[in-house]
């Protein structure tokens, strides 16, 4: 009885949303004006509810609740009370391959695999060099794992406590850590001290400054400029190997950089310089830009769609404005544009979004090459759909 109101009230909430917010903030809104639903009640709401976005454009014409229904069923690995209420057959084959399942839901309009696929995510033409489209399109289907840096110093510590709790974890290099998704890391450690909340592909991508460490020692004052610092992740990563830098931190919002001074005072990072720029806009750059110095190092993470990480948040498969994609192309070789003439000569820019479309990958990297006078040593697509863990791309480049 429960699950089919649960049901319903899924149902108006994915059908009076409207994209202008994240899907979470949404939730949040209905939930703190409807005292009425306990933990387990909302817990289920917003499962169907992601569950239905996860189907991004696929199965549009099933009924809306037969549809939600379904989207449970193939974003379920595992039988689960609320199929069971809900469903009871499908339940029972919860194990199924997505194939299997897609015949179940409708025998007489059975789809393909593929068919499914680029239903789901429909910009698979538009993707970089080395993803399977299928595959990549079906891992939408499941949330990805939450994944830690541990800091130096503390990695025996961290692995005693997490056996202690009785976390399963898996170490997937030196110091990254697959946990379970859902796991509340900040009540068992001290984050940013302890370890860094990093996404898997994040670590690989800051760590393509490990190949070039041993150049960077060797520099008498080593400047190194994190460009559009964020929360300021890789700055703590590049500070783990090289701790005698000269850091700076910048973004475009005083707000974002406040968040990330209190982030670094808890990584016990203390000697940086930061400002506010709009690196889109020379003229918006700002003084502070214009008296840099020289760089050896400038890590560039730059906006872009996020697509490779829509599976943590599956509403944007349904409120993706394509023409984003060339817009957000744009504005990356706008800021780059900005960034070259802070390289020094033989100095290095990594260069990093957390999309999957070549636009805003290969062919910025191209540009970048037609245009100034810089080699690619690396350039990488690191998928994440066959990890449980977000997909991004990664470049190393050297001024020559």
């Amino acid at each position: 009885m429960f699950a089919r109101a649960h049901l319903v009230v899924a149902l108006q909430l994915v059908q009076g949303y409207t994209g202008d917010i994240p899907f979470v903030h949404h939730l949040k809104q209905y939930f703190s004006t409807h005292k009425k639903h306990g933990s387990r009640d909302r817990k289920q709401i917003a499962q169907l509810c992601y569950c239905w976005f996860r189907l991004g454009h696929a199965l549009k014409h099933l009924e809306p609740a037969d549809r939600m229904i379904a989207g449970l069923f193939l974003c379920s690995k595992d039988p689960n009370g609320l199929l069971q209420s809900l469903h009871e057959e499908w339940n029972e084959k919860t194990t199924l391959p997505t194939e299997a399942k897609l015949a179940l839901i409708d025998p007489e309009n059975s789809l393909s695999l593929a068919a499914f696929a680029s239903a789901l995510f429909p910009l698979q033409s538009a993707l970089s060099a080395g993803i399977d489209a299928t595959a990549f399109a079906c891992s939408h289907l499941e949330q990805p794992d939450l994944f830690i840096r541990i800091r130096p110093a503390y990695l025996e510590s961290v692995q005693k406590k997490l056996s202690k709790a009785g976390v399963p974890f898996i170490m997937e290099t030196i110091d990254g850590c697959r946990l379970p998704n859902g796991f509340k890391v900040e009540e068992l450690f001290r984050l940013n001290q302890e370890l860094v909340v990093q996404d898997l592909n994040s670590q690989r991508a800051g760590a393509m400054v490990e190949e070039i460490v041993g150049s960077l020692r060797q520099q008498e004052d080593l400047a190194i400029w994190d460009a559009c610092a964020a929360s300021g992740g890789k700055s703590i990563f590049v500070f783990d190997r090289l701790p005698g830098a000269r850091l700076t931190v910048s973004d475009i919002r005083s707000s974002i950089l406040q968040n990330l001074y209190q982030r670094f005072r808890q990584a016990g990072l203390y000697s940086y310089y930061g400002f506010v720029a709009d690196l889109s806009d020379p003229a918006k750059a700002g003084e502070e830009y214009r008296k840099l110095a020289l760089q050896q190092l400038i890590l560039a993470d730059l906006p872009c769609t996020g697509s490779g990480t829509w599976s943590r948040t599956p509403e944007q498969l349904c409120f993706f404005d394509p023409g984003a994609i060339d817009n957000y192309a744009a504005l990356q070789k706008k800021i780059l544009s900005l960034l070259i003439p802070k390289l020094a000569d033989g100095g290095y820019l990594l260069y990093i979004t957390c999309s999957v479309f070549s636009k805003e990958n290969e062919a910025n990297i191209n540009w970048l090459l037609e245009t100034y006078p810089l080699q690619c040593l690396k350039m990488q697509t690191l998928n994440g759909y066959s990890e449980k863990a977000d997909s991004m791309f990664a470049a190393l480049l050297q001024k020559l």
